[in-house]
This record gives C-alpha cells, sequence and structure tokens, in this order.
C-alpha cells in the first residue's frame, strides 16, 4: 500500500495511492500519517487496507492535480546516517566508518517531493543526496539487528540535502547545514514494508539538469537497514513516525574536482526502486517570487 498527502501545504489531507495510478482520499477513516497512526502498527496498516479494497469504487478520488506533500506529518525525529556507503566516503576525504556516523535534521526542513529547493540565504555550496528512508512503525529501544524489521512501517524517496558551507566550514555538528527550510523532501509515497520485498538491494539514482550523477544500489550498504534500526535503538528510543535517512552512494557535488555544487534554476530528479520519483527546481532565497 502506498501511502500519501495530498493538498495545499499545511492543508494536505491523508490518501492512498493506488496500483492504476489512482488517489483515494482516506481523510474519513484516517486523521493523518502521524505518530497515533503509526503506533497502531499492523492494526493502523490493516484496517487501512481493508477500507481501502471495500471502498475504492465509492471513495472520493483526489486529483492528480493537486500537490503531494511529505507523506507524513510531524515526525519526532529526522535521523540520518552519514558516509554509509564506501565510495562516498572516499569522495568525501573521510575515514570508512567502523560504527554507523549519526546525525539530525530538523523536522522543519520536510516538505513535498516536488516542492522548490530554496538555497538558503548566504548559501553558496547547496549539495543533492538520494537516500532510502525507514519510516518506523513501533517503539524501538534496544533491539536486535535480527528482530528490526518487526518495527519498521514502510520505506520512502528522500533527498538530503546539505548547505556544505554550513555543515563543513563553521564548526559544530553537520545539523545546521542539513536543516534549511526544503531540505528533506520526502516521497511522493510510502510504501508499507510488504511492498519492498529487499531493501538492501534497491536501485537509487539522481539527476542534475539531465545529467546522471548518482547511481547505485542500497547493496553498497556499509550497514545495512536492520543494523541502522538496532544501532540507533541503542542510543535513543525510535517512536513511531521518526523517519531514518540510511545515507547516499558517491556522486554528490561535493565529490566533484571541482565541486559541483547546485545553483539557481537547477533541476533535480531522483528515484528510487519500487519508491517512485521526485523533482526539485532550485530557487535562491527566499525562493520563487511569483
Amino acid at each position: 500500500m502506498k501511502l500519501i498527502r495530498c493538498g495545499e501545504a499545511g492543508k494536505e489531507k491523508p490518501g492512498v495511492q493506488l496500483a492504476d495510478g489512482r488517489r483515494l482520499d482516506v481523510s474519513s477513516v484516517v486523521d493523518d500519517y502521524n505518530e497515533d497512526f503509526f503506533a497502531g502498527g499492523k492494526e493502523s496498516l490493516e484496517e487501512l487496507r481493508e477500507w481501502v479494497e471495500k471502498s475504492a469504487a465509492s471513495a472520493p478520488e483526489i486529483s492528480p492535480d493537486v500537490r503531494l506533500g511529505a507523506p507524513l506529518v510531524r515526525p519526532g525525529k529526522i535521523i540520518c546516517v552519514g558516509l554509509n556507503y564506501r565510495k562516498h566516503a572516499i569522495e568525501s576525504g573521510m575515514d570508512i566508518p567502523t560504527e554507523p556516523v549519526i546525525f539530525f535534521k530538523a523536522a522543519s526542513s520536510l516538505c513535498g517531493p516536488f516542492d522548490d529547493l530554496v538555497i538558503p540565504k548566504g548559501g553558496e555550496k547547496t549539495d543533492y543526496e538520494v537516500e532510502l528512508a525507514i519510516i518506523i512503525g513501533k517503539r524501538a529501544h534496544h533491539i536486535e539487528a535480527a528482530n528490526a524489521y518487526e518495527y519498521i512501517a514502510g520505506y520512502a524517496l528522500h533527498n538530503d540535502y546539505s548547505e556544505r558551507a554550513f555543515q563543513l566550514e563553521m564548526g559544530g555538528q553537520w545539523v545546521k547545514g542539513k536543516s534549511c527550510d526544503t531540505f528533506a523532501p520526502l516521497g511522493p509515497f510510502i510504501a508499507t514494508a510488504d511492498e519492498i520485498v529487499d531493501p538492501n538491494n534497491l536501485g537509487l539514482w539522481l539527476k542534475v539538469n539531465g545529467e546522471t550523477r548518482q547511481n547505485s544500489s542500497t547493496s553498497d550498504f556499509i550497514f545495512d537497514v536492520p543494523e541502522v534500526v538496532s544501532y540507533i535503538s541503542r542510543f535513543m528510543t525510535l517512536c513511531p513516525g521518526d523517519v531514518i535517512s540510511t545515507g547516499t552512494p558517491s556522486g554528490v557535488g561535493l565529490g566533484f574536482d571541482p565541486p559541483r555544487y547546485l545553483k539557481p534554476g537547477d533541476v533535480v530528479e531522483l528515484g528510487i526502486e519500487g519508491l517512485g520519483t521526485s523533482r526539485q527546481t532550485a530557487y535562491a532565497y527566499p525562493g520563487r517570487s511569483e
């Protein structure tokens, strides 16, 4: 099942995207895709699936022209894994990690998959990163990797935008270079866990102005999905609706010589096998004028 949210920013309603591409409004049975919904675990998803099966013919449809928002609302945490592909660590000039590198991304950076990217005020080195995101389905604390899949509600496409000048040249932790508004377009949908047979073997890619920059597979993870979920749960409780972004492969702008950062007017397209595609157009702060 593919979970979506549609409507103007801040006014989105929950929906489901069917196999034939139709979008159904499910706001009569689901308040929103938030912590309360995901806390219901498999029961919430099964109830929604049963409702869709019974009501698909009569449920209100959402026009394909309506904006897609982020497919979940107000996650308690967006936790990211850095340097989780060997070649990306090398191109970044950093050592291959022996444990997952963990940092946070502010939830206020979350936006829709086709929303504009706003290059932040003072930003000079805005970069892209295609990533597989994990959506947590129930509270997880000190769990074993062997049991990690039981705690996953689904997966989504994520572009972990970064302002490298803020991240790497201004001291402190990475979070300030990762958390600018519009720096976390998520979706187009959350694919429930049953739709993704092996999240550790998915092709993923990213293009800038039609030129392929990243083209890899999650089979190149240094730390795979169960390892990442288990590891993070050692240091904090993972709550329903939390997002874990699992790192990006080589080909980021930082890795070129000279670096190739984004500029206003650039169009970024990306996708992951089974998780759809997204597209963002870059604009200088404060965004498009019209």
